[in-house]
């Protein structure tokens, strides 16, 4: 692969608390996002105007499925080629607990494995629930933050009201490290581009 300026790993919960509607809800507004022209120019903002991104689902230990292998961003053809396969991605892990450290673990070993030589490795997580079974977030958080790596979440509050809180403490970390609250899977989709747009931009964004 040509070289790019950031490798994205977008890491879903599809745990038991996830249904297939929501599932639905969490793939479609993400594949919205990258048919939108404003992530493809912050996809493309970078000096070597690509970025590489790849979708992980992960529910209980053990049950973690890379759905979408790295894909070069450059062009509008590349992003809509991504949008197409995420879109029509199986839920493939079976559901289960709620396993956010084995989660962000599986999604490090992406990233580890991530090509185009990138400036920047950032862990993009999205789910609706704590940490409630394997290894426990906050150490693999540590260990990403000191391998100078980026944790984001994006912590949907339709079960639990205070999950940001959780995010916030045990999930992120890193360079320019953010949480977002999102209200329901219905308003997923507008939170997924907002993120995404805040992510690839990074140090570039203009607010």
């Amino acid at each position: 692969m040509a070289a790019v300026d950031i490798a994205l790993c977008l890491a879903m919960d599809v745990s038991a608390s996830v249904d297939y509607a929501e599932f639905g809800l969490m793939a479609g507004g993400t594949a919205a996002a990258f048919r939108d022209p404003a992530i493809l120019a912050a996809a493309t903002a970078g000096p070597r105007g690509a970025a590489a991104v790849a979708l992980l689902l992960w529910s209980g230990p053990g049950e973690q499925d890379l759905a979408v292998g790295w894909t070069r961003i450059a062009d509008a053809a590349s992003a809509a080629a991504l949008a197409d396969a995420i879109e029509n991605t199986p839920r493939m892990p079976r559901p289960g607990a709620t396993a956010i450290g084995e989660g962000m673990a599986a999604g490090l070993a992406v990233l580890a494995r991530a090509p185009g030589d990138p400036t920047r490795l950032v862990l993009d997580v999205s789910g609706d629930g704590r940490h409630n079974a394997g290894r426990p977030p906050g150490p693999v958080r540590d260990l990403a933050v000191a391998a100078g790596l980026t944790v984001n979440g994006l912590a949907l509050l339709n079960e639990e009201p205070d999950l940001l809180e959780h995010y916030l403490a045990e999930v992120v970390g890193g360079p320019g490290s953010f949480a977002m609250p999102c209200a329901d899977y219905i308003d997923f989709a507008e939170a997924i581009l907002r993120k995404l747009r805040r992510e690839l931009l990074g140090d570039a964004l203009v607010v």
